[in-house]
């Protein structure tokens, strides 16, 4: 057992303390993967049968390479341990014993859009309106009914739930439940939450087969245990607790980490344990592999301002590292440009790599603007666990109604958004209008007049064709971003959008509020665009003309050797040698929805602890005075996180930081007001005429339009994302960056 060795005392008291019942409270960087592999693998080698381990995780890949690292010290006994996620672990319990619940053994399992179209079709026949009894909104209440352990014969029955259901304007949400449950019944299938769900009730009703499982598995251990949910509990509880059992279960978790009460996930259960069982035997893993001394004190600092908690004192013996640094801006654009600079200097004087580096985010739609300067500057990048900005559903489909507007013979953006929202265009119709203006060599949109079509398809095609022409009246009349919000409200997606109030529903609305805040900075700001330009391209058509070179089709870089851009949710578990997290404002980071209660504001702590604990050796925390919120320039206050960090572990370029404070308060900050730039007047240059791109080097002198002279100090990028650093001496801010593509220089030497 040369591997136990390799554990510190702790670790390999949790590793070899194998009856009755064990929590490990595991830290950060404390080597919790290796504690549970060493565990199943001692218990393997201390004669317990490899089927008689069931070992619960929380993502197939945990499980797997768990497996993997446990087949390199015992072989291949470990193939027969039952590893694997609740709900895989769960299905294959329950396909043993569908029947007894009137389902067949090999019942269907719906994914998310199964159910969502099951969903559909119940509003449809219920004759219900689908912008109220919206599909996301709908599942995700089932979801928490059945999570809840509330039956559909039991929902109606209950007071409160009809109640909200009624304040929401959701009547009968019972009705769609007990029919969706029905269905699923009758079409053999079952959906994620339902394994849970059917396999609690099966226990409950069939003692004979709890008893089977119960004798069966000997020894079960929890993964992440903190963020099981109340239902997952309720299940393992049934496998442990009878009368002689050993309670032989291991938990293994973080309170300090439980970061997903959105998805129904209860801190509750961590806390709870040791009442729930007797004699529980509790391992703290303190000492962090990962982080230098500076972060694990911050994040000791962090987490010490939530009162319900287990303590534990993080510590690592790595030296005490660079100082975590503090950086204020006065735009999110700015914020982004001081984190690609940052970055830049990181991998020349640190040689790290990019793929050693991430930037976090409270929420998906901050990712904008980073993209757009990592596109600037030409530096590898990905969006972990999500599509690219300007590749998600919501912003493609108010993107296509601004194309057409602008260009109505665009055949891409017209099939995209013709019928969405939906307004009877089928797919028949589209088939027959595509054939006519095929024949006719004619645009789509040309072909709506005199294509042969049923009456009502012609009369819903020219409906919609003058509601493009309404959004082109306006073209002339209105800026750029009141003319993008309005063909948002009202080409219909607004609706579709607010209808769903989930956390997914909420973060797409997020997205296109980032999308409208882009715009109004394109029109009031040159850091957006690079370029201070004229009156021409302060218009809908300058800037898709501008993000067209964020959203072409590069081919897809194949290395891993990229920046990673990711919401802090979705950091959980890994790390990185260095880690920026931005958006550090009040209302953005703690969120404003965490203001209505201590549990909330702790969890957004939790949240923020998480963060801070993925930086191994550089920790950045930024944050902007002002930011585009709701096509309107807001002013934030610095977040009340960062004043629970001693100042002794900051380096800042803020003047007066916040202080270590009562965070019952938020942390008070002054900030200028936000004067809008001037417009600079045009140059009186004789013959000015602009030059080829590709005459424009390093080293050569130019003159700008608006800037006047200047010489080219540097050339980054590619191809037509070259950007150019000119040194304009005349001006007050004398070193510009522009965008060649955009920025009409004349070469002069």
């Amino acid at each position: 057992m040369g591997y136990l060795d390799e554990l510190n005392d702790v670790q390999r008291g949790a590793v070899t303390t194998t009856e009755g019942p064990v929590m490990v409270i595991a830290g950060p960087g404390s080597g919790k993967t290796r504690v549970l592999t060493f565990r199943i693998a001692y218990l393997l080698e201390q004669g317990i049968a490899p089927w008689n381990i069931l070992s619960l995780t929380f993502t197939n890949k945990a499980a797997r390479e768990m497996k993997e690292r446990i087949e390199k010290v015992v072989g291949d006994k470990v193939k027969h341990v039952w590893a694997g996620t609740f709900h895989s672990i769960f299905a294959r319990i329950l396909r043993s014993h569908a029947d007894k619940l009137g389902y067949p053994r090999d019942f269907v399992i719906y994914d998310a859009q199964d159910s969502k179209n099951v969903i559909k079709a119940i509003v449809n026949e219920l004759s219900l309106d689908p912008k109220v009894y919206q599909p996301n909104a709908i599942a995700s209440r089932i979801s928490s009914a059945k999570t809840n352990l509330i039956a559909p014969s039991k929902y109606e029955l209950h007071a409160d739930l009809m109640d909200e259901d009624r304040a929401a304007r959701r009547p009968y949400f019972y009705q769609i439940y007990k029919q969706y449950m029905a269905r699923n019944h009758r079409s053999g299938a079952m959906d994620f939450d339902d394994l849970l769900y059917f396999l609690y009730w099966l226990f409950r009703k069939e003692k004979d087969v709890l008893a089977e499982y119960q004798k069966k598995f000997k020894y079960v251990l929890v993964d992440e245990f903190q963020d099981t949910n109340f239902l997952q509990y309720s299940i393992l509880k049934q496998l442990i607790h009878y009368d002689g059992s050993p309670e032989n279960i291991c938990v293994v978790g973080d309170d300090a980490q439980s970061i997903y009460a959105f998805r129904g996930a209860t801190i509750d259960n961590i806390f709870g344990y040791e009442k729930d069982f007797k004699n529980v035997k509790t391992f703290k893993l303190e000492q962090n592999y990962r982080s230098t001394n500076y972060i694990v004190q911050a994040a000791n600092e962090i987490i010490s301002y939530n009162s319900k908690q287990i303590k534990k004192d993080i510590w690592t013996d790595k030296k005490e590292g660079n100082k975590i640094r503090l950086i204020k801006t006065s735009s999110d654009a700015e914020e982004a440009k001081r984190v690609v600079d940052l970055i830049l200097e990181q991998k020349n004087r640190n040689h790290l790599r990019n793929e050693e580096i991430a930037i976090l985010y409270r929420t998906n739609a901050q990712s904008r603007v980073f993209e757009e300067y990592f596109r600037r500057y030409d530096i590898a990048y990905r969006i972990y666990g999500g599509l690219s900005f300007y590749q998600r559903k919501e912003v493609k489909d108010l993107v296509a109604y601004l194309k057409l507007t602008i260009n109505p013979k665009d055949g891409e953006a017209f099939r995209r958004v013709v019928n969405y929202p939906k307004r009877g265009i089928g797919k028949t119709t589209l088939e027959k209008l595509a054939k006519y203006a095929n024949e006719a060599e004619m645009s789509l949109w040309e072909a709506i007049d005199n294509a042969p079509l049923p009456a009502k398809a012609k009369d819903n095609l020219l409906k919609f064709k003058v509601l493009v022409k309404g959004f082109q009246k306006k073209m002339d009349t209105v800026p750029p971003s009141d003319l993008a919000r309005f063909i948002f409200n009202a080409s219909g997606l607004r609706p579709i959008l607010v209808a769903d109030n989930t956390p997914e529903g909420v973060g797409r609305i997020d997205n296109i509020n980032s999308l409208l805040d882009g715009i109004k900075a394109y029109e009031e700001e040159d850091a957006v665009v690079a370029v201070q330009e004229d009156e021409e391209k302060k218009s809908l058509t300058g800037w898709l003309q501008n993000i067209s070179l964020l959203t072409d089709a590069d081919k897809e870089n194949e290395s891993n050797d990229v920046v990673t851009l990711m919401s802090v949710h979705a950091a959980k578990g890994l790390e990185f040698k260095s880690v920026f997290v931005t958006g550090m404002e009040d209302k953005l980071f703690p969120s404003f929805m965490s203001m209505e209660s201590k549990e909330s504001l702790d969890e957004e702590r939790r949240l923020f602890y998480v963060a801070v604990t993925r930086a191994e050796q550089f920790l950045t925390l930024t944050y902007a005075e002002s930011r585009y919120k709701f096509g309107q320039m807001t002013y934030g206050k610095p977040s009340q996180f960062l004043g629970e960090i001693s100042s002794d572990i900051i380096e800042s370029n803020v003047v007066a930081r916040p202080s270590r404070v009562n965070t019952s308060s938020t942390v008070q900050g002054s900030f200028k007001p936000y004067l809008p730039k001037k417009k600079l007047p045009k140059r009186r240059i004789p013959n000015f005429k602009p030059s080829s791109i590709d005459d424009i080097k390093k080293g050569v002198t130019v003159v700008h339009e608006f800037f006047g002279k200047g010489k080219v100090l540097q050339i980054d990028g590619t191809n037509d994302k070259r950007v150019a650093t000119v040194y304009f001496k005349d001006m007050e801010k004398p070193e510009r960056r522009l965008m060649l593509r955009f920025a009409k220089l004349q070469v002069l030497s």
